[in-house]
């Protein structure tokens, strides 16, 4: 079984790959919601897609449902 080593640093930012499987997702969801304009913020440096280790965060933190 292969890990991917993910530094705890809050601005490191994250390949595509790296976002999905830190949040249990597809690429291709991510990928998705993107088009969509859903999802968690992402940083495009040209035609790279990064993100942010703490925009994931928030973003978890805000489909967090509480009943």
């Amino acid at each position: 079984m292969s890990t991917t080593f993910i530094p705890t640093d809050a601005d490191y930012l994250l390949t595509e790959l790296q976002a999905a499987g830190f949040l249990n997702l597809s690429v291709r969801t991510l990928q998705a919601w993107r088009s969509r304009a859903v999802g968690p913020l992402f940083v495009r440096a040209g035609r790279a897609i990064r993100y942010r280790r703490r925009d994931l965060l928030a973003w978890l933190d805000s489909q967090t449902v509480r009943r």
